[in-house]
């Protein structure tokens, strides 16, 4: 039994929330290492430098939030976290600067409104993602939000499967695009209709970081109402059989590679109590082809009369200025609610059409653009060394000089995927963009060390999925800006009638793309 599964033995990562009114009152300096470690199935992190503060996040089942939710976390960021909030991949809210003395009161106030962090972080299933315009647009499959609701619930604070060989990512959608990215998450289900009856796919074992997994699909067809009983099924099978000796291998993708999806199947239906017919083919019904799955912009609802609206938050990052002003357009001119994305972008639905313009306006107004250029809507960046004692390079400034570099240099007619990513373990998704990028340390002619990016190409999801491919490594953070205008104005001058950028660089050889970035930079002996 390796230190971690002691660990969680000796006592389970929830029971440490019966200590947190003792942490708050001895302080960090009373927080013995194995709590520290459990303090995670509270939502709770040490953040960089490990000097007394905590990273803290919440649980928003599919992004969607409401107005009281809303102004409890722009509360939260106001008056515990230094006034940063940042949006995650995961459509949840990330926060800093968080004192032990404080999270009787953080905890209090969140839950005030709903709000739970069990299981935000630690070895159990983390927050639901979703589609965050479910039940508005209206072209999904069908609202797919109730049953990511109910998966939800069933697994907050459930001891059953607290104690999972490590974390597990869970997403539900309804949407035809598949915007949720099933192809990444430990396990994920995806509406289908099989002789008019709605139900669901399920894939299991993807996931990013230093190996990378596409997530294999089951051949399961099942009942929207048998979800939840699925879902407690596959992940038994993953609880009492995967690979707990090793934390680099006990991710459940490492359990399907090894078994493949016939022998997972076969297991999970040794725990159902009933038989699901097959999955539809891909002829019946084809996976999206299309790599880029945002919502910003301005989109008419399901429900006639009203549009949902959404805006680019540029890597997430927002004050508690600007959260309480969106939860104020939301209340005027909509319902309260408000929904993330794992772009780290949000929208307001129910505006009606009338005051799509004043709402517009006033996102504008606050930075948060609803007509956002091809390169910054889909941008996304991780922590970074800011805040995360896992990350080697800084993400969130670098990325919006990025972003400002080639919305001036470069004219860009279709959306990218630019995606950044401080070190090789994925928060920020750098596997899947069109570019990805992830961080390094490199050393200069000189002898200095500084920040650094490999530049790896061609990520894609979807029908024809695939991992990026390293094109030049170890290139200084400053001269990234120039590197990725010259690899897109190359793009420009030289792609074929009617290519887009995807499948430019699967033309291209490493060689030609790398040529197309060079600054002249290299790296010192």
């Amino acid at each position: 039994m390796n230190d971690v599964e002691r660990i969680k033995k000796e006592k389970g990562g929830l029971e440490v929330w019966n200590d947190l009114q003792r942490i708050a009152t001895e302080g960090y300096g009373g927080i013995d290492a194995d709590d520290m470690f459990r303090l995670r199935w509270l939502g709770l992190y040490e953040q960089k430098p490990k000097d007394g503060y905590f990273m803290l996040r919440i649980k928003v089942p599919g992004g969607q939030l409401t107005y009281d939710q809303l102004i409890a976390v722009a509360e939260v960021t106001r008056d515990y976290a230094r006034n940063i909030a940042d949006i995650t991949t995961r459509q949840n809210f990330q926060f800093h600067w968080m004192a032990p003395a404080d999270f009787p009161a953080i905890f209090a106030k969140f839950s005030a409104v709903g709000i739970s962090t069990l299981g935000a972080c630690g070895d159990i299933p983390r927050n639901v993602t979703g589609c965050p315009v479910a039940g508005l647009d209206p072209n999904e499959t069908f609202d797919a939000q109730p049953y990511a609701q109910k998966i939800h619930e069933y697994f907050l604070g459930n001891p059953e499967f607290a104690d999972l060989p490590r974390k597990y990512k869970i997403s539900i959608t309804g949407c035809c695009e598949h915007c949720s990215q099933p192809e990444i998450n430990d396990i994920a289900a995806t509406a289908v209709i099989k002789n008019g009856e709605k139900g669901f796919h399920i894939r299991v074992g993807g996931g990013l970081s230093t190996r990378p997994f596409l997530a294999q699909k089951l051949n399961f067809f099942i009942p929207a109402d048998k979800l939840v009983d699925a879902f407690r099924a596959v992940t038994e099978v993953y609880r009492d059989s995967g690979y707990r000796e090793n934390r680099k291998k006990a991710r459940i993708k490492f359990l399907v590679a090894d078994w493949g999806a016939a022998k997972y199947e076969e297991e999970v239906l040794k725990r159902l109590s009933w038989v699901p017919e097959p999955a539809l083919t891909e002829a019946e019904w084809p996976e999206p082809t299309n790599n880029f799955r945002d919502h910003v912009g301005v989109h008419p609802q399901s429900q006639p009369g009203l549009f949902w609206v959404g805006a680019n938050v540029l890597t997430g990052r927002m004050n508690s200025e600007q959260l309480f002003e969106v939860a104020r357009i939301a209340k005027e001119y909509g319902t309260g609610d408000t929904r993330t994305t794992n772009q780290q972008n949000l929208l307001i639905p129910n505006i009606k059409e009338a005051d799509v313009p004043t709402v517009v306006a006033a996102l504008e107004a606050i930075s948060f653009p609803v007509v956002a250029s091809p390169i910054r809507r889909a941008a996304v960046a991780c922590t970074g060394s800011e805040f995360c004692n896992l990350a080697l390079t800084e993400t969130k400034n670098l990325m919006w000089q990025i972003v400002r570099h080639l919305d001036k240099t470069v004219s860009l007619d279709e959306p990218l995927r630019i995606n950044l990513n401080g070190c090789p373990n994925g928060c920020g998704q750098h596997h899947i963009g069109d570019i990805g990028l992830q961080g390094c340390v490199v050393k200069l002619p000189g002898g200095d060390k500084v920040d650094g990016y490999d530049i790896s190409l061609g990520g894609r999801l979807g029908r024809d999925a695939k991992f990026v491919r390293p094109i030049w490594r170890k290139v200084p953070a400053t001269d990234l800006p120039v590197a990725l205008e010259n690899l897109l104005n190359g793009y420009l001058n030289e792609r074929a009638e009617d290519e887009d950028f995807p499948s430019f660089v699967d033309r291209a050889s490493d060689d030609e793309l790398g040529s197309l970035m060079r600054t002249g930079f290299v790296e010192a002996a």
